[in-house]
């Protein structure tokens, strides 16, 4: 049982990957700026929709969890300046 649903989110994963890229292909081809424009919206809205979906608001106990924590690590010297992280993330570059 478990080889099946193993082969069948394979199966489910390969036919999204095929199914992106025949859209990709298809997009590529469009030459009419209105539906180019309605698909960017159409994607903008969705992506927004499932961010706002996978957002909740912290609860109090979750808040205080989070403040105890970054208590924790500064007692702990487990914190870094933002001078220092600054200078850092231009190491990145």
């Amino acid at each position: 049982m478990l080889k099946s649903i193993s082969s069948t989110c394979k199966s489910t994963t390969m036919d999204l990957q095929t199914r992106k890229i025949s859209f990709v292909q298809e997009f590529l081809r469009l030459q009419n700026e209105e539906i180019v424009s309605l698909l960017e919206q159409i994607l903008r809205r969705r992506k927004a929709e499932l961010l706002d979906g996978a957002l909740a608001p912290m609860t109090a106990e979750q808040l205080n969890e989070e403040i105890d924590r970054a208590l924790d690590d500064s007692k702990n010297d487990r914190v870094i300046s933002a001078k220092d992280l600054k200078n850092e993330i231009k190491k990145w570059r």
